[in-house]
């Protein structure tokens, strides 16, 4: 129940990739002089860690439509200079995958206007971190949205939205974000990827059904659900599934 016209945001599927490490988040010095009235922070990127993160949304961009999106402001930040030019470099190792460069300004109205367009899209923390929250607008709600922190030993998985102690026992959550996390770490991690697809596809049939949690639900709707009875639905349709496809296996 996207706010967007269906024809902008039907068929749109994109996928951020973070770097969560460093930037304006985690760079040194940074201080607040109450005396003074002045604060600062610094945007800090090594080409070591601009290409590890690029090399992760290029490999992804491979099994996808083959297009990485690069968001900057190399227009007037040097930092951003060097991210556009080190991810320059790194595709070069993959010729497949087109890739095309943004300004973030630039990108954030294209990405409510042309959601389809994009596939895989690259950048920063400050940036990524605004961009991934506002195109929550192409689903309806930041409760739909999945994520993962991928990198090192062990991979971290969790839903976009924060934990709303506010709602918590009003059963007016949306789970379909967390589930959907379910379905990220079956595909990155266990390498399952029916599995995964099987998790999503569930999910779609329930909202096709027009079944919305009351962050969804918009004007008249009269199929709005509970927490609790939206991930029995998907749970549902989700057995139906895996029966049929024992049925088939079976014949």
């Amino acid at each position: 129940n996207s706010p967007l016209r269906s024809e902008v945001v039907n068929g749109a599927d994109i996928l951020f990739v973070r770097e969560l490490l460093g930037g304006l988040y985690f760079g040194e010095p940074r201080s607040w002089d109450k005396e003074a009235g002045s604060a600062w922070n610094t945007m800090r990127y090594t080409r070591d860690e601009i290409t590890r993160v690029a090399r992760v949304a290029f490999e992804l961009a491979t099994s996808r439509r083959n297009k990485v999106t690069s968001v900057d402001k190399a227009n007037v930040l040097e930092v951003s200079q060097l991210w556009r030019a080190t991810v320059t470099e790194v595709a070069a190792q993959y010729p497949d995958v087109i890739l095309e460069h943004h300004y973030v300004d630039a990108c954030a109205m294209h990405l409510m206007n042309t959601p389809r367009n994009f596939d895989v899209v690259l950048t920063e923390n400050l940036f990524g971190d605004i961009l991934s929250d506002e195109a929550a607008v192409i689903t309806g709600s930041l409760g739909m949205l999945p994520s993962a922190t991928i990198g090192g030993q062990v991979n971290l998985y969790e839903p976009v939205h924060g934990s709303a102690p506010d709602i918590a026992g009003k059963g007016i959550a949306n789970p379909l974000g967390a589930i959907l996390t379910a379905a990220m770490l079956l595909r990155h991690s266990a390498k399952l990827e029916q599995d995964a697809q099987a998790i999503e596809t569930s999910v779609r049939k329930v909202l096709e059904q027009g079944y919305r949690t009351a962050d969804l639900a918009r004007g008249e709707t009269k199929m709005t659900v509970s927490t609790q009875e939206m991930g029995r639905m998907v749970h549902q349709s989700l057995n139906e599934m895996i029966d049929r496809r024992q049925a088939m296996h079976a014949v």
